[in-house]
């Protein structure tokens, strides 16, 4: 934890104690508490597996999927629950069953106070490497719950404006040119498109939506591009039909034609694939000129805020995304969205049995509702 996000939380605890502030049964039972003190009690961690059902066929270059696994975690403290979310497409090589596992070897019990997010942070990294997204679902529960405990969402804790959230991208999978106009038109509401691609039909992709609208665009390519002069062909092509810059075109292996293409390239080249955790954005100066943040790859709420911090720095553009999640783990990084260039955080309009209410959109635009923690409500179906 920040020097002074330690401060901020303990100025907010000590002003609940001194006026007494605990709040009524009742909004303890919701989460609505302004500042509850420590009470010596116990953190209790459970979770369970869950399947996300896609509303469409997901497409990207190199897979398609219908739906997705999740494990859904809760920490429960004094009587408030935290929710997190563990998300595991293909490519990031987690399971429900190595999830699960990982989970299992953590003992929450041993900590009798929440706020104490650096230790018990470290103790969870520490429990073996890897694990990113069974380690952002802990990540995302803690700060939801302290976040409850103190009455407050992080967007003000951290100091930030929601007004401030940009926009969202919706993203239109790669498809026939039938279906993209028809998920194209479904998706006017949104002033943002992502435009998957990587495959044989790249520009069928960009000029059927362009057919049916004329609102900005990027495209995400997922390494699908191996040759840096089509890279750089493709670049001034989508220049010249509005999009705002290009997610991962290449293999992340291919370092030097990254950063030729990134020379050359009219628009931002951002990194994705080739980012995963704090660790590794030092190696994406003059490779890239920006990032893609994904809580499910850098391991949470916590280092995500680090890693924008640390990109500003080094004068590199930020992308805030997401993987096919619930609206858990998305209003969990939308949180993080007034600190950002551009966000993409759709994964939970993409599937069909969501089980919390939180981040809307409205007019395209992320909207941030004033709960405490990460901003999220079970629907009444949710029974974790």
């Amino acid at each position: 934890m920040k020097k002074r996000d330690f401060i901020k939380i303990s100025g907010l605890v000590a002003g609940a104690l001194i006026t007494g502030c605990k709040g009524s049964p009742g909004d303890r039972a919701s989460g609505l508490v302004m500042g509850a003190g420590k009470s010596g009690g116990v953190m209790k961690l459970s979770y369970k597996p869950y399947e996300l059902q896609l509303r469409h066929v997901f497409t990207v270059a190199a897979s398609s999927r219908t739906t997705t696994p999740v494990v859904l975690t809760t920490i429960e403290y004094d009587g408030i629950k935290g929710f997190g979310e563990a998300s595991m497409p293909p490519y990031l090589g987690e399971s429900h069953e190595s999830v699960l596992s990982f989970l299992s070897k953590v003992d929450l019990e041993q900590f009798h106070d929440p706020f104490m997010r650096e230790d018990i942070l470290a103790y969870i990294e520490g429990i073996m490497p890897g694990n990113h997204a069974a380690k952002a679902s802990l990540d995302i529960a803690l700060h939801d719950l302290t976040g409850k405990l103190l009455g407050q969402p992080w967007f003000r804790l951290w100091g930030l404006d929601p007004q401030k959230a940009p926009v969202t991208s919706f993203t239109i999978g790669i498809d026939t040119a039938e279906v993209v106009k028809e998920k194209t038109l479904e998706a006017s509401p949104y002033k943002l498109l992502k435009i998957k691609m990587g495959r044989d039909n790249d520009r069928e992709m960009i000029d059927t939506v362009r057919s049916v609208t004329d609102v900005p665009v990027f495209v995400d390519v997922n390494q699908g591009w191996k040759d840096r002069n089509y890279a750089l062909e493709m670049a001034n092509y989508l220049s010249e039909r509005g999009a705002l810059f290009i997610e991962q075109p290449m293999p992340k292996e291919q370092i030097d034609d990254i950063a030729w293409l990134t020379e050359n390239s009219p628009l931002p080249i951002i990194a994705d694939e080739a980012l995963q955790t704090v660790d590794d954005l030092l190696l994406m100066k003059g490779v890239y000129s920006g990032i893609n943040i994904k809580l499910m790859k850098c391991g949470g709420m916590d280092a995500a805020y680090k890693m924008i911090t640390m990109a500003r720095q080094m004068g590199m553009k930020i992308l805030i995304g997401c993987m096919t999640e619930t609206s858990c783990a998305v209003s969990a990084a939308a949180q993080l969205s007034p600190l950002v260039d551009w966000a993409d955080l759709d994964g939970n309009l993409l599937i069909s049995n969501d089980i919390y209410e939180g981040m809307t959109v409205v007019d395209g635009k992320i909207t941030l509702p004033d709960r405490p923690g990460i901003g999220i409500i079970e629907k009444k179906s949710g029974n974790l």
